[in-house]
């Protein structure tokens, strides 16, 4: 995890020995300037959270992904309502008087701004539970036009026209057919295969309009080895988006695990001990700049390698196929009953 020193600095300079969780957004000029020119329909930027971590620094960090490479691009650090409560605490560590308190999520949605602002082609947005699951975050990309694969939790409601839902209760009346093995990238050992389902949810008039550029999905991952174990995603994506496209998303977040493992490894993105402000900022960023480098080096010597991995409803299904994908029918809505396989 980035961020993490020694007992006394770490409590010292990021806040006590609370547990805070960790994630990535975002793009900056000094930091990606180095890489090569990206399609626009190709480049991602990541948001992900890692579990618990005691006696760390927390920071939002936005990794950059394209077919070309990937590399760590912008960094906020979080601090809690302690900190920012105490503004002698905070001008002892050189915390700027003007840094007030922000949610990771907050703090998720201004790296979205600068990535946006700066010459960066961006197409996608994925991002982990703790930020998928926040109507706000999810909104403000929309409003942008992009389109994201965000991770929600299984007790995430999903409203539409067709009804109002739990997404795992949705994702359980998915007849059989609605279920494809689909590989969402390579890894180490080649391709991560799961099983996943995908729904397009009928569009809000209120928001889309009469002839909306993008549509919404849910999406669910589920595990061969063990079926029980299923992940769940919320897509925006444009019309006509194959559902083969979302899982390629899904799946290029893991790109942002291997961005801090390759920058912790090669960079020292994790080796400091600091007590201030602007400490912490000046070793993340130069770390970053690194990283970023080396990404930019490694694609140019040809180097990059990829990353590393139902019942069906008792009454009439809202799950109905439509052309090539599966939707979800809003009450009253004439949809085809004929259920086939779905093509890409």
């Amino acid at each position: 995890m980035p961020g993490r020193a020694d007992g006394d600095a770490r409590r010292d300079a990021a806040g006590s020995d609370r547990t805070w969780p960790v994630t990535r957004q975002r793009a900056d000029a000094q930091s990606w300037s180095t890489l090569p020119p990206t399609p626009a329909e190709r480049a991602l930027i990541e948001i992900q959270a890692p579990g618990r971590t005691e006696n760390c620094q927390v920071a939002v960090f936005a990794a950059y992904a394209s077919s070309r490479g990937r590399t760590l691009v912008d960094r906020e650090l979080y601090l809690p309502k302690s900190w920012t409560s105490d503004r002698e605490r905070c001008r002892a560590a050189k915390v700027p008087d003007e840094r007030g308190f922000a949610t990771k999520t907050e703090l998720a949605r201004v790296l979205i701004a600068r990535a946006l602002s700066s010459p960066l082609p961006i197409a996608w947005v994925t991002a982990d539970a703790l930020y998928g699951q926040d109507w706000h975050f999810r909104r403000m990309l929309e409003e942008a036009g992009l389109g994201y694969v965000v991770a929600v939790p299984k007790s995430q409601q999903v409203k539409s026209l067709a009804g109002c839902w739990r997404i795992d209760q949705l994702i359980g009346e998915a007849p059989d057919e609605a279920w494809e093995r689909l590989s969402c990238g390579d890894g180490a050992k080649g391709p991560r295969l799961y099983d996943w389902a995908a729904a397009q949810l009928p569009a809000v008039p209120f928001f889309d309009g009469d002839e909306p550029a993008h549509r919404r999905w849910v999406l669910a991952r589920r595990s061969i080895a063990r079926p029980e174990e299923v992940a769940y995603y919320l897509a925006h994506a444009p019309t006509g988006t194959s559902v083969g496209k979302l899982v390629e998303v899904a799946g290029s977040r893991w790109a942002v695990e291997s961005c801090f493992q390759s920058a912790k490894n090669e960079c020292g993105l994790d080796q400091y001990e600091v007590r201030r402000y602007p400490a912490w900022y000046r070793h993340i960023t130069l770390a970053m700049l690194a990283h970023a480098f080396l990404a930019a080096m490694a694609v140019q010597a040809g180097t990059e390698r990829g990353a590393a991995e139902t019942d069906h409803p008792s009454r009439p299904s809202r799950w109905q196929k439509s052309a090539d994908f599966w939707q979800l029918a809003a009450p009253g809505q004439h949809t085809t009953t004929g259920i086939t396989p779905i093509r890409h």
